[in-house]
């Protein structure tokens, strides 16, 4: 029988998530897209293995993954915690801008009830802090949505330290949400804020963006993507190898690590669009890196800072 994943307090306004959960990005992305019925059998697979937190945005597809999430999960909504995010305006081709009026605020909180089927969302992101509106005046218009039942809980999606004070100042806000692997660290910096404030993380691409937990040789790509950290693959590889597990496993497990180390919630949301993946996934959330297993990796993590 597995062992159910932990949960841990993310926040101070009363969410409970499990240490880990899914992101659903790349289920509809042109390069990768998921068929809808492979994508709802990993979905609710996650739910089956208590990997309930399913996060989603409604930029992804430009609608249609809150669309496709909404369909997997409508039959089990109260077991989901149910992520999405806004923010983000799309123009011509590829051209995007970001937006957090009061009225944008509303108007895209209640597209993607719509589009998900569903009458509340359990954690709501701001994507990013539009410069010309005061962040006051969105996460105002957030709380408003929280007050009238249509959201549970904020989050907020690359800010800086001073800015997560700022909105927290207006309204409690139960997470962050930004990239953090062994490849990516500047999260570093404003995670003390976090811990300060009690505001959890969720990670997304803790394993770098998938070149960590790649089967084949990704050494050019990474030297792109994270230079100076090259030593990564061979490292987790080395590690990986001997506990019989995935290289991806053990940089999914060394982001779990992060909570106890700064004394916060941490519940990452590594995507996949298979089954077993997302089972290995699951299954790194019950490593326990030793001393110098972690010695290890750090070493070779902060080579290329």
């Amino acid at each position: 029988m597995r062992t159910p994943l932990p949960v841990t307090p993310m926040g101070a306004t009363g969410l409970v998530v499990p240490v880990q959960g899914l992101g659903c990005m790349r289920m509809t992305e042109p390069a990768t897209l998921t068929g809808p019925s492979e994508a709802a059998a990993v979905i609710n697979h996650a739910l089956d293995l208590g990997a309930t937190v399913i996060d989603t945005s409604d930029m992804y597809g430009r609608g249609r993954n809150e669309e496709m999430v909404g369909r997997a999960i409508r039959h089990r909504r109260a077991e989901a915690v149910l992520c999405t995010r806004f923010g983000v305006v799309f123009g011509p081709g590829d051209s995007w801008s970001v937006r957090g009026d009061a009225p944008f605020v509303r108007a895209s909180c209640e597209a993607s009830l719509k589009r998900l089927g569903t009458d509340v969302i359990d954690l709501y992101y701001l994507a990013r802090p539009q410069v010309n509106v005061p962040l006051e005046e969105t996460i105002g218009a957030m709380a408003d949505l929280v007050a009238e039942g249509k959201v549970r809980h904020i989050g907020l999606s690359e800010v800086s330290g001073e800015e997560l004070r700022r909105a927290h100042a207006v309204h409690p806000v139960s997470a962050v949400q930004s990239e953090w692997s062994l490849g990516a660290r500047r999260i570093e910096a404003m995670v003390p804020v976090c811990a300060e404030l009690g505001v959890g993380v969720v990670p997304f691409s803790p394993n770098g963006r998938g070149l960590l937990s790649a089967r084949d040789d990704r050494s050019a790509q990474i030297a792109r993507t994270f230079p100076g950290r090259e030593a990564l693959p061979d490292v987790l590889r080395g590690i990986a190898g001997a506990r019989g597990v995935r290289p991806g496993q053990i940089a999914l497990a060394w982001v779990h690590h992060r909570a106890g180390v700064w004394g916060i919630a941490v519940t990452p949301i590594p995507g996949t669009r298979r089954l077993d993946h997302l089972e290995e996934n699951v299954a790194a959330a019950g490593i326990d890196l030793d001393d110098g297993e972690l010695a290890r990796l750090d070493a070779a993590s902060m080579a290329g800072v």
